[in-house]
């Protein structure tokens, strides 16, 4: 967080935390209403368990609606902060070591909207200065593993499944009895995260990693569009993918980072229609 955007907050919010938490909690409830009939248990817990990031998205366009249509004191003052160059974005990390997390942030503050969505007695919402958060950017795949280990029970095996998914989402994750195995991790950070250094990282973790054992290789082969399935040796392939991606340059092509990203909704697509 910069001075400037230190200065803004304090002009602007830091003075009306408890108007700006019952704003927060208003537009939650509108989020609850919204989301709850319609999403499903998430590892056999009822909403709002494991929404964070539905629940923090929905809101963040609930908020932005607001902003531009201002109907109230608070309204005005987010309007009025976000026009004097206040950053207001969502952001992702691992929560005080344990946990993956969405939030807002808003300059210099830490705004939780989903705060109950591992533990539902603790309030809806927080709201914190952003630098006693404890929310970190997740460093490397290692400290995704071992997040995912302790938040998910997950184990993490190398994704030799969908090649050409490989230098962006090197990773399959399985929970057994919590959540379906699936690809890792198709958020933009990550995505970001492993273009950061031409895909080596995913490379050395693809090559080195353990392959995902049958039952979980099966489980994500069963509904997998063909073209995105190895065709002989999935783990060479892979590797292969990170090799060819680094040549050509890809890390920062978006276009072609959007036609993976598309492969991935596709197969997500087909997952959820069998």
């Amino acid at each position: 967080m910069t001075a400037h955007q230190a200065a803004l907050t304090d002009r602007f919010l830091s003075f009306r935390t408890d108007r700006l938490m019952r704003y927060f909690l208003a537009l939650r409830a509108e989020t609850d209403a919204a989301l709850a009939p319609r999403l499903p248990k998430a590892a056999g817990q009822p909403y709002p368990y494991g929404r964070c990031e539905e629940i923090n998205n929905d809101l963040f366009v609930r908020l932005a609606g607001r902003a531009a249509r201002p109907a109230n004191a608070m309204d005005r003052a987010i309007r009025d902060f976000v026009a004097a160059g206040g950053v207001v974005r969502t952001v992702w990390g691992v929560l005080r070591g344990r946990y993956f997390q969405n939030a807002l942030q808003f300059g210099g503050l830490y705004v939780d909207v989903s705060n109950d969505t591992v533990v539902a007695t603790k309030p809806k919402v927080e709201i914190l200065p952003i630098a006693e958060s404890g929310l970190v950017p997740v460093r490397d795949l290692a400290h995704f593993r071992e997040t995912a280990a302790l938040y998910w029970g997950a184990t993490v095996y190398a994704n030799h499944l969908a090649p050409s998914l490989a230098p962006l989402l090197p990773m399959v994750s399985a929970s057994p009895g919590r959540l379906l195995p699936a690809f890792q991790s198709a958020c933009d950070y990550m995505i970001a995260l492993m273009g950061r250094d031409g895909f080596q990282e995913a490379e050395a973790w693809l090559r080195d990693g353990p392959a995902p054992p049958a039952e979980v290789a099966d489980a994500l082969l069963a509904t997998l569009p063909d073209d995105l399935r190895p065709q002989a040796d999935g783990r060479a392939e892979a590797v292969a993918a990170c090799r060819l991606a680094r040549a050509e340059g890809r890390a920062m092509d978006t276009a072609w980072r959007d036609g993976r990203v598309r492969d991935y909704l596709r197969a997500m697509r087909a997952r959820a229609a069998a």
